[in-house]
């Protein structure tokens, strides 16, 4: 683990604390003395995707945590909550158990995710993933919410 202030790599962990999905470590450089947190995480097997348009490419955990984050712009989440939600649909992505999966089923793992967390955040992805071409196809979607 490098520093982040002198670049060296001999650090030592001062705390170290296991959360559900990571391990948050509370490190000071042997160097200089600066300390700095560090978060570990799991990293997930490769995994496939296959596209809308047939193509296949590698599964990108920043392009669905983008994706995530702006449907859930300014709604009433802290940034830890968002990670935890991100990190479910990662591991529920996993838990599939397939090499390749195609994009609308990670698409719905998230629908179904984003729809028990927020009405609106919900509304705003599938709106996005659904290709919603009029107002009324909108409309419906959010009737169905509040039926």
């Amino acid at each position: 683990m490098l520093c982040p202030l002198c670049k060296k790599s001999d650090s030592r962990v001062l705390d170290s604390r296991d959360e559900e999905f990571f391990v948050k470590r509370r490190r000071e450089c042997l160097k200089c003395k600066y300390r700095f947190t560090t978060f570990e995480r799991l990293e997930f097997p490769k995994l496939r995707v296959l596209k809308r348009n047939g193509l296949y490419e590698l599964f990108d955990h920043d392009k669905m945590a983008r994706g995530v984050r702006l449907a859930l712009e300014k709604r009433p989440f802290k940034t830890c909550q968002i990670d935890e939600i991100i990190t479910n649909i990662e591991q529920k992505i996993v838990q599939t158990g397939k090499k390749a999966i195609t994009s609308r089923d990670i698409g719905e793992i998230v629908v179904s995710e984003l729809k028990r967390c927020d009405d609106v955040a919900y509304l705003r992805f599938i709106s996005v993933f659904k290709n919603f071409g009029s107002a009324k196809k909108f409309q419906k979607e959010a009737e169905k919410l509040s039926n």
